[in-house]
């Protein structure tokens, strides 16, 4: 029996309505419209505000959404992952709390956390699962509310990140579609140069770690930005090669969105025009793990059957990587 293909068939995603803009960031700390704007290419980003809501919640609304635009139902999924760094809560993970918000119950669920590229070793690993065989219906969604963990003090940070989340359905195929390959890497020297200081087991909270500031996140931005523009241009390029692809074959990057210039990087390396990058890192900023399943909801209705296209990402860790996939279908409004 031929060995099936997981391929999406479907994208959901929700953001909050509230709009925090350069304009009102800079009357919050010393920075302009034009620094951010030069150095990262962000305008605005999606906050989250009610102090009652996590990033379960924003998952919660991601995976609705599939659900409306598929017919999904709830007790059809087999396996839902959900992939973040802001989970509600050490434990129980993510994925169980979002099942539970949208009604899942015939399914089995964990979190998975690889900073930025989380989303594409959460893809990676859902493709397993739908390529043995024994699972027909798997969720991954991305969900961030990275405006728990952001310093707005900090000038350097606190302009990046925005709160969203986006959800993809997957499902087994013997047609010419679905995830083809993949390459994902980590490098654990990484995280002297992008983490969080205090939270974990090795520096549990106390008054004195709240006090100075260490349950944010901690980026040094030089060799966050050397590492991630190498590396994630480089597996991108090693991927086409591998699967004998040309700037020609490939009709879209789809790169995680953290920096306007590492995406730019990325697509030259990679020789492609910019008309085949998608970017709308001005719009949401980082949304770490729910960037790349955003830009695949926003371009859907741009998305042919068959198109090849290059998912790209480089996160804390460090963790990159990049995904060759077919799409799988066209939308039809």
């Amino acid at each position: 029996m031929e060995r099936p293909r997981a391929v999406i068939t479907g994208v959901g995603a929700y953001y909050p309505d509230y709009v925090l803009t350069n304009e009102e960031l800079s009357r919050m700390v010393d920075t302009t419209d034009e620094w951010i704007m030069t150095r990262i290419g962000i305008k605005e980003r999606r906050i989250l505000r009610d102090a009652d809501k996590g990033s379960a919640y924003l998952g919660a609304r991601a995976v609705e959404d599939l659900f409306r635009k598929t017919g999904l139902k709830p007790e059809e999924v087999d396996l839902l992952i959900c992939c973040t760094v802001t989970a509600d809560m050490h434990f129980p993970a993510n994925g169980n709390v979002i099942s539970d918000m949208v009604g899942i119950k015939n399914a089995f669920s964990f979190d998975l956390n690889a900073g930025c590229s989380g989303f594409l070793y959460g893809l990676t690993t859902a493709t397993q699962y739908v390529e043995s065989g024994r699972y027909k219906k798997v969720i991954v969604v991305g969900a961030e509310k990275m405006s728990a963990i952001t310093d707005y003090t900090d000038r350097a940070t606190c302009p990046i990140f925005g709160d969203a989340a986006a959800a993809v359905l997957l499902e087994p195929t013997t047609e010419d579609v679905g995830v083809i390959d993949h390459i994902l890497r980590s490098d654990g020297m990484g995280r002297v140069h992008l983490h969080m200081k205090a939270g974990g087991s090795l520096k549990p909270p106390t008054i004195d770690t709240v006090l100075a500031r260490e349950h944010y996140i901690y980026q040094e931005g030089q060799p966050v930005f050397k590492h991630a523009v190498s590396n994630m241009a480089d597996v991108s390029v090693e991927v086409m090669k591998r699967n004998n692809l040309t700037s020609e074959d490939v009709a879209w990057l789809v790169p995680h969105q953290a920096n306007l210039r590492i995406i730019k990087a990325t697509g030259e390396r990679m020789g492609l025009p910019k008309e085949k990058v998608m970017v709308n890192i001005h719009k949401y900023g980082n949304t770490t793990s729910a960037t790349i399943p955003l830009c695949l909801y926003e371009w859907e209705d741009q998305l042919k059957k068959g198109d090849n296209l290059i998912l790209a990402a480089f996160g804390a860790g460090f963790t990159w990587g990049a995904i060759y996939l077919k799409w799988g279908y066209t939308h039809k409004g």
